[in-house]
């Protein structure tokens, strides 16, 4: 990927993707110290899964309405709308929050964040051709790896004012940012053809018929094991993800022993790993060696999280190699498990699958906040085993799918017409 990478964006993907950083920098700042937060503010590892599930919860209702409220509304005003309330609204709570009724309140508004998600997934790709897909979402990775680099700043504010103060400062930067990113960001995109279509034909239909129509979506998707598969595989990611991202910053502070201040050194380090990653070993990864990239990079995956258990309290080298190998890992899959589901799914149902996926995903991650504190509470390792058996599970189901991929590309996108 060359210099000259984002100037070959046009349209939506790139009005989309010029101002995502000002959503990832101030993310990947507080992100880190989210959980130590609420830890100090006297919440207990129990009650952080609580909050955590009872988020999910939320978004399951979320992702169900957000088919019928992206083709509704179309996709910039589901995005505009949804993106302040479940961002601006939850940033601003969070700068004030005082005990756990604050974070919970807080976690349902955020809930509704997959309503937005929904339209900013179907606002990038719609009008981008599936071949260029791959591209768009490297350059997603890239920005969120570019916001990875910024998170030692929140770490400079901690250690400047001490963790509390420090942290409600980086929820107040996250609200001005991301509120000045959603305002940007409607001014430089277009309704997509299909958002204009859909808004057209859903505007005499009542929600009752908008979610009937997932039952024909659903019948769809079930009859379609190559798109199962590659559900399956991104399900298992996304738990994965959810249960590493609650419990490590805790794990490195309470059971490694590591400074708070120093904790968010690692997704930096992460993100220099991943940006050497980008520039000079994808460009080199053919088109048909992307599923054997994925497998390979599911078993690095799980090396990471097995050096993370063993890892000896307060060894920073051992850290920074489990560091390392998660950094290569999720290059080697992220943004190729992203372009397989986007292409497996038809335009015309776009909307409607996505939040079914979403469903799907929340459903089996739902539970992840209180089982990862209640096998937190029994052994501080036990989550990262969690996350490694997720991909474990992942390696063979990748590899079928790579097979029957090559077998039968026909197969791979769910085909409706309308009212089918």
């Amino acid at each position: 990927m060359g210099s000259t990478s984002f100037r070959q964006l046009t349209g939506n993907a790139r009005g989309c993707l010029v101002y995502e950083p000002l959503f990832l920098i101030p993310y990947s700042m507080f992100t880190t110290y989210t959980s130590i937060y609420m830890y100090q503010l006297g919440v207990t590892e129990t009650g952080i899964g609580w909050i955590t599930s009872i988020g999910l919860l939320v978004q399951v209702l979320s992702s169900f309405l957000s088919g019928y409220l992206t083709d509704r509304l179309g996709r910039k005003k589901a995005l505009l709308y949804f993106d302040v309330l479940s961002w601006t609204v939850a940033t601003l709570l969070w700068a004030i929050s005082q005990n756990f009724w604050f974070f919970v309140i807080a976690a349902v508004i955020n809930g509704f964040q997959k309503v937005p998600h929904t339209a900013f997934y179907c606002l990038l790709v719609e009008d981008t051709a599936p071949k260029e897909r791959t591209y768009v979402f490297t350059l997603l990775q890239l920005i969120s790896v570019v916001g990875g680099l910024f998170a030692p700043i929140g770490g400079l504010l901690v250690y400047h004012f001490t963790l509390v103060p420090g942290v409600r400062i980086m929820f107040v930067l996250a609200c001005i940012l991301m509120t000045i990113q959603f305002i940007g960001r409607h001014y430089a995109t277009r309704e997509t053809d299909i958002g204009y279509r859909k808004m057209k034909e859903t505007k005499a239909m009542s929600l009752r018929e908008g979610m009937s129509d997932y039952a024909l979506v659903m019948k769809s998707m079930l009859g379609n094991p190559l798109l199962l598969m590659i559900f399956g595989v991104y399900i298992l990611f996304n738990f994965q993800m959810t249960v590493k991202t609650t419990y490590v910053s805790i794990f490195m502070v309470e059971y490694l022993h590591l400074g708070s201040g120093l904790i968010s050194v690692f997704p930096a380090f992460s993100s220099v790993i991943m940006l050497i990653f980008m520039r000079w070993i994808m460009p080199r990864i053919g088109e048909q060696h992307v599923h054997r990239t994925m497998v390979w990079g599911f078993v690095i995956s799980v090396l990471s999280n097995v050096i993370l258990v063993f890892a000896p309290q307060g060894d920073l080298l051992v850290l920074s190699l489990s560091t390392v190998i998660a950094a290569i890992g999720t290059m080697m899959t992220y943004p190729y498990l992203e372009t397989a589901v986007a292409n497996a799914i038809d335009d015309e149902n776009r909307a409607k699958i996505f939040a079914l996926l979403q469903v799907l995903i929340l459903i089996v991650i739902s539970p992840s906040g209180i089982i990862g504190g209640w096998a937190y509470g029994i052994d501080p390792r036990i989550p990262f085993l969690l996350v490694a058996g997720a991909f474990v599970i992942s390696i063979p189901l990748m590899m079928l799918y790579g097979k029957k991929a090559k077998a039968a590309p026909v197969e791979a996108g769910v085909k409706l017409g309308h009212g089918d």
